[in-house]
Parts: structure tokens; sequence; C-alpha cells
């Protein structure tokens, strides 16, 4: 399970990177308030399970604790680095330990930490599909970041500017 967790991860750090390459060059894309908001809700999520995959508490943000764009680009790209790392040096039993979902109160959510990092990248590339509608909403063209894309193109590792 860690091997394709793994590639889960690269493929949406590769695809988040287009992602965000893409909304930079359409004039006024990053200053438009829906793609913004997905861009920090896709960060938000994947930090999150990133807590909970170390038994940590999420810490909560909003789209305005990031002064600028900028800001939350370098902290999606840490938060992709840490999860590598996370993924290199996980002990396959913790990807079976059963974990807490705590913003799911009634009835509360138990699943595996690898059944959560495996919803963290699902959500994530659902929400980069909204994104790239967005964009083209824009006048611009969405990056094609199919998993198979990725594959095909031999795994590129992102390309933040």
């Amino acid at each position: 399970m860690r091997e394709i967790l793994q590639d889960l991860f690269a493929h949406g750090a590769w695809a988040d990177a287009e992602h965000w390459r893409a909304l930079d060059g359409q004039p006024g894309a990053l200053a438009d308030r829906a793609a913004c908001e997905r861009l920090h809700h896709i960060h938000l999520v994947q930090r999150a399970f990133l807590a909970l995959a170390r038994a940590e508490a999420p810490r909560i943000t909003n789209l305005s604790d990031y002064p600028t764009m900028a800001a939350l680009k370098e902290a999606v790209i840490s938060t992709h680095q840490q999860m590598a790392s996370l993924l290199t040096a996980i002990a396959p039993e913790r990807l079976g330990e059963v974990i807490q979902v705590p913003w799911f109160k009634d009835p509360p959510c138990h699943i595996t930490v690898a059944q959560a990092l495996h919803q963290a990248a699902m959500h994530s590339h659902y929400h980069r599909g909204q994104n790239a509608t967005r964009l083209r909403e824009l006048g611009g063209k969405p990056p094609l970041t199919d998993l198979i894309v990725w594959h095909w193109k031999g795994r590129p590792a992102p390309v933040w500017a």
C-alpha cells in the first residue's frame, strides 16, 4: 500500500504544481476568489490528513491566514515534501492502524491511516478538476493532469516555477 500512496502523492505534487503554474499564467486567476479558496482547501485537506497520519491534531486554517498566494504556495510545497518524507519512513503497521477523523462526529468516522491518506489524494484530485473548470471559465487552458498522463510522461517531478 505504501508504494501506491507514494505514487498517488507524487502524482498529486506534480498535478498541484501544474495547476499552480497554469493559474499563475492566466491573468487574474490567482486573484479569483473561487480558485484561491479551492487551492487553500486542497492544501488544508492534505495537511490535515498528513497530521492525522503523524498522530497529530490537524490545524485548521483559512485562506486569510496566508498574506499572499505565494505564501500559500510555499506552504503547499512544504506539505508535499513532508508527505513524501512521511510515506518513505512510515511503518507498514502504521498504515493499518485505525484512526478517528475528527471532523466527523455523529457517527464518528474510523478508518485506517492508509484509507485516510487515500482519501486525501482522491479529494485533492476532485478539487483540481473544479479548478480546471474555473481556469477555463477565466479564459485559461487547464493542464492535463490525469494519473495516466503522469505515468506517460515518465512520472515527472513537480515544477513549481
